[in-house]
């Protein structure tokens, strides 16, 4: 599953996740809120801060899109413990990755954005000029639904000599 998320980066080690955070999102609106919420203070806690504008901005779509096109009208709305979607953050020393899960088996579509008067249908676009990679990955198992994921690559600090 995280083969894609070389992007020209040395191979990543799963078990080498240097900070990870993951949160339960509601099936409403709201969430998007709360999930920007949950972004500011994880990299604020891994000294990330400086990414915010650009990441926040990347969960806000990938978390809409889920609520908007994972979760059917008629789906249920279960409690927050049984949340439908959520959201993951995992920084490696040289990456960033924000994942969220959702409960459909759809692949995410990305529009033709040829019109940028559009009330929507962008997101897949903003996601794709602001992160340096994305993609998703149907969930095998009893978990079904799939992830749709972004990568931004983080600047090494000097090495002290």
């Amino acid at each position: 599953m995280l083969k894609p998320l070389r992007q020209g980066l040395p191979p990543l080690d799963p078990a080498a996740v240097s900070s990870a955070a993951s949160c339960a999102l509601p099936a409403r609106y709201e969430a998007v809120r709360e999930a920007r919420q949950f972004t500011r203070r994880s990299l604020d806690q891994w000294e990330l801060g400086d990414r915010f504008d650009d990441v926040c901005l990347v969960v806000s779509e990938l978390v809409t899109n889920a609520l908007r096109h994972a979760l059917p009208a008629n789906t249920p709305r279960p409690a927050e413990q049984n949340a439908p979607v959520r959201l993951h953050l995992m920084r490696w020393t040289e990456r960033l990755v924000c994942a969220v899960r959702d409960p459909s088996d759809e692949s995410p579509v990305a529009r033709d954005t040829d019109d940028f008067s559009a009330e929507s249908g962008r997101g897949l676009f903003l996601v794709d000029s602001f992160a340096d990679g994305w993609g998703w990955h149907p969930l095998a198992g009893s978990l079904g639904g799939k992830v749709v994921w972004a990568l931004f690559r983080l600047q090494q600090p000097p090495s002290a000599e």
